[in-house]
Formats: structure tokens, sequence, C-alpha cells
């Protein structure tokens, strides 16, 4: 919430849009698996996204654009960088534990390691 709020209150200062990429990992059943759930719920899922964000920022439906991938979040966030024209990354950073960290990463250490834009992380 409190990354998105910045990613609104920096748009509007650059006059800009806020794509929003929802990032649904899976971990079996592969690529015939992530096309079935992306068929079934890929377009209700984003509908509902864009209402919730709507609900945290009233005129987010004229400034956002929103996007439901599967995939390894930040590989997916880093590559919606070059073909949307993104300049400027948000993202929100949880408190996982050391252990956490070491197995399943940090996907915002990751982007931050990687990108080629600015990257805010919002806590």
């Amino acid at each position: 919430r409190r990354a998105f709020q910045f990613a609104m209150d920096l748009a509007r200062c650059a006059g800009g849009r806020v794509r929003v990429v929802s990032v649904l990992q899976v971990a079996e059943g592969g690529a015939d698996v992530s096309a079935l759930m992306m068929a079934d719920s890929g377009a209700q899922r984003a509908q509902e996204l864009l209402q919730e964000l709507t609900a945290i920022v009233a005129d987010a439906d004229t400034m956002v654009d929103v996007e439901l991938v599967y995939g390894s979040p930040g590989d997916v966030l880093l590559s919606q960088v070059e073909p949307h024209g993104i300049d400027h990354i948000v993202i929100g950073h949880t408190e996982r534990g050391a252990l956490a960290r070491w197995l399943l990463g940090s996907v915002s250490s990751n982007v931050l390691a990687s990108a080629h834009v600015p990257v805010t992380v919002v806590r």
C-alpha cells in the first residue's frame, strides 16, 4: 500500500502513469499450468486488483495500468522496464527472517542489483 501511494505521488509530480505488476510465482506444473491459470483468472484478477487500488487512491483507475504475470518476481519486474518505457521502479519491501531471505532471496535486493533505472524500495 505504501509503495503504491508513493508511486502515485511520484507519477503525479512527474505527470506520468503507474504500472502495477502483480507477479504470481508457480512452483510446480510448469508452463501448462501457468497458461491455464492465466486464461482462467488473469483478466478477472487484474480488474479486482484495480478495484483494490482505487479503494486506496480514488483516481487510480485514471492513472494506473495493471498486469498480472506469472514468473519469477524480480525477473518479471525487470522485464517490464524496456517494453513499457518505465523510468523508475517502486517496490515494497516485506520483512523476512534471515533463513527466509537465504532460501527465497529478496526481490527488492535482486531488482536493486540489476535495474538500469532508479529504484525506490518503500518499507
